[in-house]
């Protein structure tokens, strides 16, 4: 795939796409290590559905090992990210059904939204093409770093309708969001562009739509020049300790650290610090060390 491809409004092609347990609600296209994670139901604003979530379960499955995939991104096609959750196949579809069966169908969305792609062991962009609402916050919470177009329309419309914003979504913007505008936008289910959201830190920047690809995957392109291991392992690091207290997390870090060196075949360590001391060959304030590139 090409990067000057754009997302079309209808579906992607189920014969275009390369092998893998996706199906239709989900398209995986590869490029240049970069995985783009599709969801693809544009007729209904790419709303998340039982089926794509259950589909998205075994994408993530798949690219974990998949030597194509270094980084993920999450985007939606057509105009829109995601509407968030599918009222008639997630509420009005599980009314009647026992506790176990609801229990069950919700159980699979919480699996790829947040239990998967907080911790994923692959660095993770969330590209905010269009249209985030209610549930698709999120896996844009859940994603490492995102990326919004500035015309991208946000909201957390359940409110409006009569609902709390449930899930885990509450807890999501809590965790990249001021109280003050968490609450403003919980409360009032006022829309928001990609400009307000990289301003409350709901996203990392916002650019222009027709530069939001081209951004992207320059963002990509950095993280795929630094050491994996280091990598996965800095941001586990992060979000675990972030909710410890100091002392637990200086023992945590310390351990983790010990870890990544020891887990990393590429010894990255050694080869930094014998190109900054002996070599005198990279600066680490401003650029990353050369890397002896192990395939992935």
């Amino acid at each position: 795939m090409t990067t000057t491809r754009k997302m079309k409004a209808k579906k992607h092609n189920a014969k275009t796409r390369p092998a893998g347990p996706w199906g239709s609600n989900v398209v995986v296209e590869f490029e240049d290590e970069i995985a783009w994670v599709i969801m693809n139901r544009p007729d209904k604003r790419n709303a998340i559905s039982p089926q794509l979530a259950s589909e998205m379960n075994g994408v993530l499955d798949a690219l974990e090992l998949d030597k194509r995939c270094g980084v993920l991104v999450l985007t939606g096609a057509g105009d829109s990210f995601s509407a968030g959750m599918d009222l008639r196949d997630y509420f009005r579809a599980t009314d009647d059904v026992g506790p176990i069966e609801r229990a069950r169908v919700y159980r699979t969305n919480g699996m790829w939204q947040w239990r998967r792609l907080l911790h994923y062991p692959k660095p993770t962009i969330a590209m905010v093409n269009g249209w985030c609402f209610g549930g698709a916050f999120t896996p844009l919470v859940s994603c490492d770093l995102a990326i919004a177009a500035n015309e991208a329309i946000f909201g957390l419309s359940e409110i409006n309708w009569g609902i709390i914003p449930a899930g885990v979504v509450c807890k999501a913007v809590s965790v990249v969001m001021n109280q003050r505008n968490a609450l403003y936008y919980v409360m009032t289910g006022e829309t928001f562009d990609g400009r307000k959201a990289a301003e409350m830190g709901l996203v990392n920047e916002s650019v222009p739509k027709s530069a939001l690809r081209k951004r992207t995957v320059q963002l990509a392109k950095t993280l795929l020049e630094k050491n994996p291991t280091a990598l996965r392992q800095a941001k586990i690091a992060f979000k675990f300790s972030a909710g410890m207290s100091w002392e637990e997390a200086a023992d945590y870090l310390t351990a983790k650290s010990d870890q990544a060196q020891f887990s990393d075949p590429e010894r990255g360590r050694e080869q930094a610090m014998k190109q900054f001391l002996d070599e005198k060959s990279y600066r680490p304030g401003l650029q990353s060390y050369h890397r002896r590139r192990l395939r992935r």
